[in-house]
């Protein structure tokens, strides 16, 4: 415990001492956010840095490391991952900026940059013998064999997207992924103490020693991103972040527990896919915007509370899967 303390320490000062290089860097590069024009609530970042991912995600990877967590293969990977989701969403960000407009990589190009990434993922379960999943509340697992494949990329490729749908606001993604990384450590660690876990300590040391670096990297950053933000994390952060969090969730067996702890980032692509089909069908639209936060943006609620909102949901959701195990 003593060492996961530090290294959450060390990656908050890491994170912070990064930006207070990084945002004044961004700014005079001018890789400005383009800002959509439809949003009239969000005219007044237009030309707040994106692409802050960089200075968190790569400040958490180097303290990760050098803290050890090289030695645990699962929780490497996991790192990768994340450095692997990172790169495709740094060159998102970078033709948004290069071209000015709010487009970057086109869907198709995106979703086989991901997809390729989550087929890794998915090989590296099946391998690495990473096939049974716990089944939420009840403590017992059920092993999926090679179909564990096509479930770890199906949810690399949900949990990715669904967390970069949710970076929308000041706060919102960085504090919803806090809690959520804080929940799985949590699980793991219940799991690991009740001798229920199937993967090695040694291993599960390693996830844990990863999620608590990944939270002081978040909450280094959001000293930056809180309202009002003077940086995004951009895809480079969203991506990157569902990547470490898909991946500390799969590979250590708690693959069913994503969409319960990751309520609102299901929520955020829920609301999308509803808007989208019942527009298609009707010409109406359910939600004023999507994704929801928009939605809550557009009734009056201000960033700040909404953050507040989906991070406590988070909390309920997460406080809800750990019961069952205490």
């Amino acid at each position: 415990m003593q060492t996961f303390l530090c290294a959450f320490l060390c990656a908050i000062f890491a994170t912070f001492f990064c930006g207070l290089v990084a945002v004044p860097a961004l700014k005079r590069i001018k890789a400005g956010q383009p800002i959509l024009k439809y949003v009239k609530e969000h005219e007044g970042k237009s030309g707040t840095p994106t692409m802050g991912g960089l200075f968190f995600i790569i400040p958490v990877s180097a303290v990760f490391f050098v803290f050890g967590g090289g030695q645990a293969r699962i929780a490497a990977f996991s790192a990768a991952i994340g450095l692997f989701y990172m790169l495709v969403g740094f060159l998102d960000d970078f033709i948004k900026i290069k071209l000015k407009h709010n487009e970057g990589l086109k869907p198709y190009q995106k979703i086989l940059f991901q997809s390729a990434i989550a087929l890794l993922g998915g090989a590296f379960a099946y391998v690495n013998g990473l096939t049974a999943v716990y089944i939420p509340f009840v403590k017992k697992t059920v092993e999926l064999g090679a179909f564990a494949v096509v479930l770890v990329a199906a949810v690399f490729i949900a949990i990715t997207n669904s967390v970069n749908l949710t970076d929308g606001l000041d706060g919102l993604c960085g504090g919803v992924s806090l809690w959520y990384a804080a929940t799985i450590a949590l699980i793991i660690g219940l799991e690991s103490g009740f001798d229920f876990s199937y993967i090695r300590r040694e291993e599960t040391d390693g996830l844990l020693l990863l999620l608590f670096t990944l939270a002081g990297g978040i909450l280094g950053f959001l000293i930056f991103n809180s309202p009002k933000a003077r940086v995004f994390m951009g895809d480079t952060g969203s991506l990157a972040l569902g990547g470490v969090l898909g991946a500390a969730s799969v590979f250590s067996g708690n693959t069913l527990f994503v969409p319960i702890v990751g309520g609102a980032f299901v929520w955020s692509s829920l609301s999308v896919m509803i808007q989208v089909a019942h527009f298609k069908r009707t010409k109406k639209r359910v939600f004023l915007m999507a994704p929801f936060h928009h939605h809550l943006q557009m009734k009056g609620f201000t960033e700040t509370q909404i953050s507040f909102y989906y991070s406590l949901f988070t909390i309920i959701t997460g406080t809800i899967s750990v019961i069952f195990y205490l």
